[in-house]
Protein backbone atom coordinates (compact mmCIF):
# COMPACT_ATOMS: atom_id res chain seq x y z
CA UNK A 1 0.00 0.00 0.00
CA UNK A 2 2.72 2.78 0.83
CA UNK A 3 4.58 1.91 -2.24
CA UNK A 4 1.04 2.60 -4.33
CA UNK A 5 0.72 5.77 -2.21
CA UNK A 6 4.26 7.21 -3.18
CA UNK A 7 3.42 6.40 -7.03
CA UNK A 8 0.32 8.52 -6.48
CA UNK A 9 2.33 11.18 -5.07
CA UNK A 10 5.30 11.16 -7.69
CA UNK A 11 2.28 10.88 -10.54
CA UNK A 12 0.15 13.34 -8.55
CA UNK A 13 -1.62 15.45 -11.34
CA UNK A 14 0.27 19.13 -10.48
CA UNK A 15 -3.19 21.03 -10.44
CA UNK A 16 -4.55 18.78 -7.61
CA UNK A 17 -4.02 20.31 -4.03
CA UNK A 18 -4.01 18.16 -0.72
CA UNK A 19 -5.74 20.59 1.89
CA UNK A 20 -5.11 19.65 5.60
CA UNK A 21 -8.15 21.36 7.92
CA UNK A 22 -8.07 21.89 11.34
CA UNK A 23 -10.02 23.69 13.57
CA UNK A 24 -9.18 25.79 17.19
CA UNK A 25 -12.02 26.48 19.69
CA UNK A 26 -11.05 28.37 23.16
CA UNK A 27 -10.87 25.65 25.86
CA UNK A 28 -13.99 26.23 29.06
CA UNK A 29 -16.10 28.97 26.50
CA UNK A 30 -15.75 26.13 23.14
CA UNK A 31 -15.90 29.52 21.25
CA UNK A 32 -13.83 29.58 17.66
CA UNK A 33 -10.72 30.76 18.08
CA UNK A 34 -10.81 33.65 14.89
CA UNK A 35 -8.84 37.40 14.11
CA UNK A 36 -6.05 37.96 11.98
CA UNK A 37 -3.82 37.73 15.07
CA UNK A 38 -4.19 33.87 14.48
CA UNK A 39 -1.86 32.01 11.62
CA UNK A 40 -2.27 28.18 10.98
CA UNK A 41 1.37 26.75 9.38
CA UNK A 42 2.16 22.92 8.62
CA UNK A 43 5.42 21.00 8.77
CA UNK A 44 6.73 17.57 7.91
CA UNK A 45 8.39 16.72 10.09
CA UNK A 46 11.78 15.23 9.67
CA UNK A 47 14.49 12.81 11.53
CA UNK A 48 17.50 13.74 10.30
CA UNK A 49 16.72 17.38 8.58
CA UNK A 50 14.83 20.40 9.80
CA UNK A 51 11.14 20.03 9.65
CA UNK A 52 9.82 21.13 5.99
CA UNK A 53 6.84 24.10 6.09
CA UNK A 54 4.58 23.26 3.80
CA UNK A 55 1.96 26.07 4.18
CA UNK A 56 -0.16 28.57 5.97
CA UNK A 57 -4.03 29.67 6.04
CA UNK A 58 -5.67 32.40 8.62
CA UNK A 59 -8.33 31.02 10.79
CA UNK A 60 -12.13 31.42 9.42
CA UNK A 61 -15.08 32.73 10.81
CA UNK A 62 -15.38 28.90 12.68
CA UNK A 63 -11.75 28.78 13.42
CA UNK A 64 -10.62 26.75 10.82
CA UNK A 65 -7.34 26.70 8.80
CA UNK A 66 -7.53 25.28 5.27
CA UNK A 67 -3.42 24.92 4.59
CA UNK A 68 -3.36 24.05 0.86
CA UNK A 69 -0.09 22.58 -0.78
CA UNK A 70 1.02 20.02 -3.01
CA UNK A 71 2.79 16.47 -3.55
CA UNK A 72 5.73 17.79 -4.58
CA UNK A 73 6.08 19.85 -1.44
CA UNK A 74 7.01 16.80 0.54
CA UNK A 75 10.52 16.22 0.22
CA UNK A 76 12.44 12.92 1.39
CA UNK A 77 15.67 14.26 3.45
CA UNK A 78 15.49 11.53 5.30
CA UNK A 79 17.67 9.18 3.25
CA UNK A 80 14.78 6.84 2.80
CA UNK A 81 13.93 6.36 6.35
CA UNK A 82 10.97 8.18 6.19
CA UNK A 83 8.18 6.77 3.45
CA UNK A 84 4.75 9.05 4.29
CA UNK A 85 5.07 12.30 5.93
CA UNK A 86 4.25 13.29 9.89
CA UNK A 87 2.49 16.39 9.64
CA UNK A 88 1.79 18.87 12.33
CA UNK A 89 0.60 22.09 12.86
CA UNK A 90 1.26 24.96 14.89
CA UNK A 91 -1.22 27.73 15.84
CA UNK A 92 0.79 31.08 15.50
CA UNK A 93 -0.81 34.07 17.63
CA UNK A 94 0.65 37.29 16.00
CA UNK A 95 4.96 35.75 16.03
CA UNK A 96 4.63 33.33 18.80
CA UNK A 97 3.56 29.80 18.59
CA UNK A 98 0.28 29.59 20.88
CA UNK A 99 -0.42 25.88 20.59
CA UNK A 100 1.42 22.63 18.50
CA UNK A 101 -0.90 19.45 17.72
CA UNK A 102 0.29 16.27 17.96
CA UNK A 103 2.27 14.78 15.14
CA UNK A 104 0.94 12.35 12.70
CA UNK A 105 2.83 10.21 11.28
CA UNK A 106 2.91 8.22 8.63
CA UNK A 107 0.01 9.75 6.70
CA UNK A 108 -1.58 8.34 3.63
CA UNK A 109 -3.59 10.76 2.28
CA UNK A 110 -4.74 8.02 -0.40
CA UNK A 111 -6.42 6.18 2.99
CA UNK A 112 -7.48 9.13 5.42
CA UNK A 113 -8.46 12.07 2.73
CA UNK A 114 -11.72 13.08 1.16
CA UNK A 115 -12.01 14.67 -2.28
CA UNK A 116 -13.29 18.07 -2.93
CA UNK A 117 -13.42 19.38 -6.14
CA UNK A 118 -13.00 22.71 -4.41
CA UNK A 119 -9.68 21.62 -2.66
CA UNK A 120 -8.64 18.49 -4.05
CA UNK A 121 -7.75 15.92 -1.62
CA UNK A 122 -8.68 16.88 2.21
CA UNK A 123 -7.65 15.62 5.50
CA UNK A 124 -10.06 16.70 8.58
CA UNK A 125 -7.18 16.97 11.50
CA UNK A 126 -9.67 17.67 13.81
CA UNK A 127 -10.78 20.08 16.66
CA UNK A 128 -8.37 21.13 19.45
CA UNK A 129 -9.10 22.93 22.51
CA UNK A 130 -6.71 25.58 22.79
CA UNK A 131 -6.01 27.37 26.14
Amino acid sequence: MQGEFLNTLNNWQPEIELTVKARFIQKGTDSALTGEEYTARLYDKDLFTDDDYLGHAPLNENGEAHIHFFPTDIENHDLGFEQLPDLYILLFKCDTVHFQTKVWHNVDFSKLAKLDMNEGEVLDFGTFLVD
